[in-house]
């Protein structure tokens, strides 16, 4: 018996995960503002969010409801794939950890589907860092953009 149940922890703890649908949209990114690039070896990320959350940040508000932030993940001069933050009011209650307070993350494929091969899970708990600035490594760059 005993042995059954330790197999079983171990099967289930050794399943691949799997991102799910919630609550993020892609959003329109022609109505959004490249704020920065980042360069990683041979990754190179666009930053782009709202002109809102921009001077929100800039006054140092709280970034609108339904705002987008979007890492565009370019790889050999092509779209490798988009990370999406979004933030909604209430949305914290999602998640029973409350993670990353309203905010939530979404990886999309080139073509906009989602891509169910990456979890988020571990983008939240990597931003959670980041409480104290929006849960946003490049906070300091939108206060700075012109």
């Amino acid at each position: 018996m005993r042995k059954s149940a330790i197999f079983a922890a171990y099967a289930v703890l050794t399943l691949p995960l799997q991102a799910e649908p919630n609550r993020v949209t892609f959003p329109p990114l022609e109505q959004l503002e490249h704020y920065t690039t980042v360069t990683r070896g041979d990754v190179t990320e666009h930053m782009l969010t709202s002109r809102a959350a921009i001077e929100a940040v800039k006054r140092g508000e709280p970034i609108p409801f339904g705002t987008h932030v979007v890492l565009v993940d370019h790889r050999g001069g092509q779209v490798y794939r988009y990370f999406v933050m979004q933030n909604g009011e209430g949305w914290g209650a999602d998640d029973p950890e409350g993670r990353t307070a309203d905010w939530q993350f979404q990886w999309f494929w080139p073509d906009r589907s989602i891509n169910m091969d990456e979890t988020t899970s571990r983008c939240q708990s990597c931003h959670q860092s980041r409480a104290d600035r929006e849960y946003l490594f490049t906070y300091n760059d939108l206060r700075r953009f012109e």
